[in-house]
């Protein structure tokens, strides 16, 4: 079973993670962090396949993705 785990405090909520996640697990929350963006929430830890696209994607280094 794969985990996405985000780093709140180092996201921007660029989307570049939604966009490119296969299962479309990814969203924009309802939460802000400490700079004042919302934060990139996964819906359904369940359905992730552990691929780490997300993490590849992310320009600030905000995802961390475990098997």
């Amino acid at each position: 079973m794969a985990k996405v785990d985000i780093l709140e405090k180092y996201c921007k909520s660029c989307g570049l993670c939604i966009e490119v996640c296969p299962k479309k697990i990814l969203e924009i929350g309802d939460k802000t962090n400490a700079k004042g963006y919302f934060t990139v929430i996964c819906k359904d830890q369940d359905k992730c396949i552990g691929c780490a696209l997300c993490a590849t994607v992310c320009p600030d280094v905000a995802i961390e993705v475990y098997k």
